[in-house]
């Protein structure tokens, strides 16, 4: 079937396809093999466009290699046939199978058995068409590997669902796809070499846990037949990575998964990646500047510059020195009401009723963060560090040390949305304590969210945590920044219905 006829399937023209390859299958394996080992391959498809992507129309080389690519264009005529080759980077070359190179039995064969989606290895001279394309003249042709249901449309974009719940097709067909894999590539390989530059080790804690902590969030639950007991998917690395600081290593870091079992949109994924870091005698000044160095680093490995270009054509500038705004200071200023640690919850709560702002578990925390959000957030367009959060909110940070009522703590808003957070982490084990006590009163009360007493971390702490600052960023959300994409497309196989 050839480019200019193929159309969107429907179900019965999709099967009707798959029978007629699965006979041409047959036939290959009679005859030799659909699926073989290996193939002689000499170069790849970039490779020759590299060397000989200037070569002028109608010239020749001499030189002969041996490539493959999957055929993406077919067109097919009495005694030559075109088809184009792209490689996974989405390179392409043009393959010639005329009857003067490969003679008549070979040339049918070619027309007969080799359809779009094909991986297809050929041997023969690069070349250049008249019309000027860079071309590989076919001496000898073989199937790589035999494609049984047809492709989309390359020339038709593929609906967001068939995007995600089928990747590959969107890797085949989309450049963009592609360039968001090797962004992510690029920007996590970045952000390890920034941690090597500061002497950070990266280090690996568990998935599985008796014991869920280290953030405000639902986990997911399963059961250990060998130790038959109930284990959660992590929710956070803190709590191990905590362990390790107070066991001497100093500056650590991890870029791993987490699960949390709610909401799925835009911005949230119940299975995400985390970069969590801990710098023993840091603080959250000196993380937010680490963090903004990593970011600034990561786009500069994607774009050549602190300025990304996001999926929409917009421009947006990383550079330079980032904002440092207060949240209380911010609330008021933007409210017109005066919001301070000692504000009461009934004032708390009338501001919130004034403008329909509903708070899940009501403490004054909660409703300074929620109205914080409302008034403040949608307005920040630079990257912006905010500072100083409710105590009450942040049960494993320092109290900050010159602000009563208020936590060493910052949270990093890039394209409107969260991206990173930091602390200075708190290490008295005794006041770390109390603050489990307060989060064991709340999940009694129904906060599902809240943290459980966590007596082997109490006990790690009680052996002395040096001073320390720790941050956490996901990396699907820097990506939505240094992208502009949402999280479903920075992920290259998110959890779909």
């Amino acid at each position: 079937m050839s480019e200019t006829e193929q159309a969107e399937l429907t179900e019965a023209e999709v099967s009707e396809q798959k029978a007629v390859r699965l006979a041409k299958r047959e036939r290959l394996i009679t005859e030799g093999d659909a699926y073989p080992v290996g193939v002689p391959i000499t170069t790849t498809i970039p490779q020759v466009r590299a060397e000989y992507g200037e070569l002028e129309a109608d010239a020749t080389t001499s030189v002969t290699v041996g490539l493959a690519g999957r055929v993406v264009h077919s067109r097919n005529t009495g005694k030559l046939c075109f088809a184009a080759l792209q490689a996974g980077d989405g390179s392409r070359i043009q393959a010639m199978v005329s009857f003067g190179e490969v003679g008549q039995e070979s040339l049918d064969r070619w027309k007969e058995l080799v359809d779009l989606g094909d991986h297809v290895f050929i041997a023969g001279e690069v070349i250049s068409s008249r019309r000027g394309e860079l071309s590989i003249m076919v001496k000898e042709w073989q199937i790589a590997a035999k494609a049984i249901l047809p492709l989309p449309n390359l020339h038709t974009e593929l609906s967001e669902e068939t995007r995600v719940r089928q990747r590959y097709l969107d890797l085949i067909s989309r450049e963009q796809a592609r360039a968001t894999v090797k962004a992510r590539a690029l920007a996590v390989s970045s952000l390890r070499k920034t941690f090597t530059d500061h002497e950070y080790l990266e280090i690996e804690t568990p998935m599985l846990q008796t014991q869920h902590g280290g953030a405000a969030a639902r986990p997911f639950t399963t059961h250990s037949n060998a130790f038959d007991t109930e284990l959660f998917l992590r929710i956070a690395p803190e709590l191990f990575l905590k362990r390790a600081v107070v066991g001497g290593l100093d500056r650590v870091f991890e870029i791993n998964r987490n699960f949390r079992n709610e909401g799925a949109d835009s911005t949230h994924s119940p299975e995400f990646a985390m970069l969590e870091a801990y710098q023993a005698y840091g603080d959250y000044n000196q993380m937010a500047d680490l963090t903004q160095e990593m970011i600034q680093n990561a786009a500069f490995a994607i774009a050549g510059s602190h300025v990304v270009t996001w999926a929409d054509g917009t421009e947006y500038d990383l550079g330079g020195q980032w904002d440092r705004l207060s949240m209380y200071e911010s609330l008021s200023a933007a409210s017109g009401v005066e919001v301070t640690p000692e504000t009461p919850i009934e004032k708390l709560r009338e501001m919130a009723d004034a403008v329909d702002v509903e708070v899940p578990h009501p403490i004054a925390g909660k409703y300074v963060e929620e109205l914080w959000e409302h008034y403040v957030k949608g307005d920040l367009v630079r990257p912006t560090f905010v500072m100083d959060f409710p105590v009450d909110t942040s049960p494993l940070v320092r109290a900050h040390r010159s602000k009563p009522g208020v936590v060493e703590k910052w949270d990093l808003y890039v394209r409107g949305f969260e991206l990173a957070t930091a602390y200075s982490e708190l290490v008295d084990p005794v006041i770390q304590r109390e603050r489990f006590v307060e989060q064991a009163k709340l999940a009694s009360q129904g906060d599902l969210e809240a943290m459980r007493l966590d007596e082997e971390f109490l006990r790690a702490l009680e052996y002395g945590m040096p001073p320390s600052g720790g941050m956490g960023m996901g990396i699907d959300r820097l990506m939505m920044a240094l992208t502009g994409l949402g999280i479903r497309e920075t992920i290259l196989f998110p959890l779909v219905k």
